[in-house]
């Protein structure tokens, strides 16, 4: 008995890994024949797991989506790994899922044994996040709809509100979803532009039906994250401009966030930084406060306003340097 109990829960964390299974291949894995295979999965199913068969030659073994949630075998380095998913989960921008993260991590600690228990006590208890707070919420059934047209190849239909406020109405062919610290977007096919959008997940307002299906497109760029990046940190922005950091890449990259800019490589000790601002005036500010030795590639107009920058802190310091010799100067000092 005890022997088909652990070949029971072998089966059952087998379906879940893998979307279908032949019975010659469960078979294999369990070392058993297709007849024990097939009795297994009837005790299966009479304890509630809906596990769908189809017949023929190409057929197989598949576990469904039922009406209760079945329960998840982990290892122990996975049941680690989902405590750290739901502990970083609890800063993030998802609506309400920070709070159903704390629900679903004290589920998960009371099922654990003790020797893991330990383990995630230890994580959760000495941990402290320093996430920056998340700049918008997201509707978790927006980015589920989202990603279920994005995975189906289905056209998706909603309302949008850009940056300035201004509302619109959308038909695309989503592709991905791509998530930041702090925001979603959905890279998508506007059909009515014919060109690819960049939307952010929450401005977006479902209008269902969705729908029909189409073929997939070539995407953009095969980094649709810095694709993304590169949209929201410069392409957005009318003050747009090119500079030079004294630094290689990789530890330019420590300092620039992917919502500050594109870097790309140029020598052994410089890259580029593609990055964009509301004015030129706080992309000279942006660009300044980086910490980082630079200068301007383009556009030249940028060094002007540099100059008018540096004049103004120049004429700040003059005055402060006044008032303290003044200071200095006056009766009872020293």
């Amino acid at each position: 008995m005890l022997e088909t109990s652990a070949r029971l829960l072998r089966l059952l964390s087998l379906l879940q890994a893998h979307r279908e299974w032949s019975g010659a291949d469960l078979a294999d894995r369990l070392g058993v024949t297709p007849r024990t295979v097939r009795r297994d999965v009837d005790r299966l199913r009479e304890l509630g797991y809906p596990v769908n068969a189809s017949p023929g030659t190409g057929g197989g073994y598949q576990l469904g989506a039922g009406a209760a949630l079945p329960p998840l075998l982990l290892d122990d380095d996975e049941a680690v790994a989902v405590a750290v998913g739901l502990r970083t989960a609890a800063g993030s921008g998802i609506d309400g899922v920070g709070e159903t993260s704390v629900g679903a991590l004290a589920k998960l600690e009371q099922v654990l044994p003790d020797r893991l228990r330990r383990r995630v006590s230890a994580l959760t208890t000495f941990t402290v996040p320093m996430l920056r707070p998340a700049e918008s919420r997201v509707d978790p059934s927006v980015l589920t709809e989202l990603a279920t047209a994005c995975r189906d190849s289905e056209r998706l239909r909603f309302a949008y509100r850009d940056h300035n406020g201004s509302a619109s109405r959308r038909t695309v062919e989503p592709h991905r979803l791509v998530c930041t610290e702090r925001r979603w977007y959905l890279v998508a096919w506007d059909v009515d532009r014919a060109g690819w959008r960049t939307f952010r997940a929450d401005r977006i307002e479902p209008r269902p039906p969705h729908g029909p299906r189409f073929p997939p497109r070539t995407p953009p760029a095969e980094d649709l994250a810095a694709y993304v990046s590169e949209g929201v940190a410069s392409r957005v922005y009318t003050a747009r401009a090119v500079v030079r950091l004294h630094l290689p890449v990789a530890e330019a990259a420590r300092v620039v966030g992917p919502m500050d800019g594109v870097l790309e490589a140029e020598s052994e000790s410089t890259c580029l930084l593609r990055t964009g601002a509301t004015s030129m005036d706080v992309l000279v500010i942006h660009v300044g406060l980086m910490g980082v030795e630079f200068d301007v590639v383009e556009p030249r107009e940028l060094d002007d306003h540099i100059r008018v920058v540096r004049d103004r802190f120049s004429r700040a310091l003059d005055r402060s340097g006044g008032i303290a010799a003044d200071r200095g100067n006056s009766p009872g000092d020293g």
